[in-house]
């Protein structure tokens, strides 16, 4: 099958090859709307061209009554397509707080045990070029660095032997919903993504005004490329000044000595960049990521 002309295959097939993932399936994360459902709908026209072995999961977070219904719906049309479908609930109580940083982490935690359980290498979004605008405004408006204006990466640890991949990032989401109304394909629309209540929906009904001033979607995500470019040269320096400030020495895995009057000189982007990975090497954690996360 050839993709010439079709942004949206030319974007999806690299993410199928099977030798990338040492042989291991692909999960498709599909809530129903246009652009998962045009990843759907892609993957499984590239099926038999790329070989790949391709699940869906719909994650059901039980957060309005037609939610239930709607996962079904998809599991129909990936039943339709030849596709193995299944929904991951998310059980429980639900906090009155922080309600949709809450939602996102249950939903990795759900795919990221599926795609284990199923032998998956690769969870795979339909995340597009219009959420990674919203990531960095919302980063902006919150006050992060590089790190956060990064936004989100194409490609990302999900768990051991479990990347998250997002072939769309590049995209438009227009052009998804146009790919899917060519071919006649359904979806739902999420009334919650336009809810005054959360910083999403907020954003999206000024896009208009902002947009008038320049502050366009595509503006938004070549600063998160530009950003990513500047974290990704700033932590290399880090790394380097790291092992020229360490100090000869017994050492344990809870202990790394360093030499103070090394880091003194480095700009402060860099020695602070030195002291988070210190701290990570010497058993303290990872960094605490950029507020607030992706999506």
């Amino acid at each position: 099958m050839s993709d010439a002309g079709d942004p949206v295959l030319g974007a999806l097939r690299p993410w199928l090859d099977p030798a990338a993932r040492g042989g291991r399936g692909v999960l498709l994360a599909v809530s129903g709307g246009p652009d998962s459902s045009a990843l759907m709908h892609a993957a499984a026209r590239l099926r038999d061209a790329t070989g790949a072995s391709l699940r869906v999961a719909t994650v059901d977070h039980g957060l309005r009554p037609e939610s239930g219904a709607e996962a079904e719906a998809v599991g129909r049309a990936a039943r339709a397509l030849g596709l193995p479908h299944a929904i991951l609930t998310w059980a429980g109580a639900k906090p009155g707080t922080g309600l949709q940083d809450a939602a996102r982490r249950a939903r990795y935690a759900l795919l990221a045990a599926h795609a284990e359980a199923v032998g998956a290498g690769l969870v795979l979004t339909g995340h597009t070029r219009d959420d990674q605008a919203e990531t960095v405004l919302i980063r902006l408006a919150a006050g992060s660095g590089p790190a956060g204006l990064a936004g989100m990466r194409a490609e990302r640890d999900l768990g051991p032997g479990l990347a998250l991949g997002r072939p769309f990032l590049h995209l438009p989401k227009a052009s998804l919903v146009a790919w899917c109304a060519a071919r006649g394909i359904a979806y739902a629309r999420d009334p919650a993504n336009g809810d005054p209540r959360f910083a999403r929906g907020r954003l999206r009904a000024a896009w208009p005004a902002l947009e008038r001033e320049g502050l366009t979607r595509a503006r938004l995500a070549r600063l998160a490329e530009r950003a990513a470019r500047d974290e990704a040269a700033l932590r290399s320096a880090a790394e380097q000044a790291l092992d020229g400030a360490r100090r000869s020495g017994p050492e344990t895995g809870a202990e790394l000595r360093l030499d103070g009057r090394a880091l003194a000189v480095l700009p402060d982007a860099v020695a602070l960049r030195c002291l988070d990975l210190a701290l990570a090497r010497a058993g303290g954690g990872a960094p605490p990521p950029p507020p607030p996360p992706p999506p």
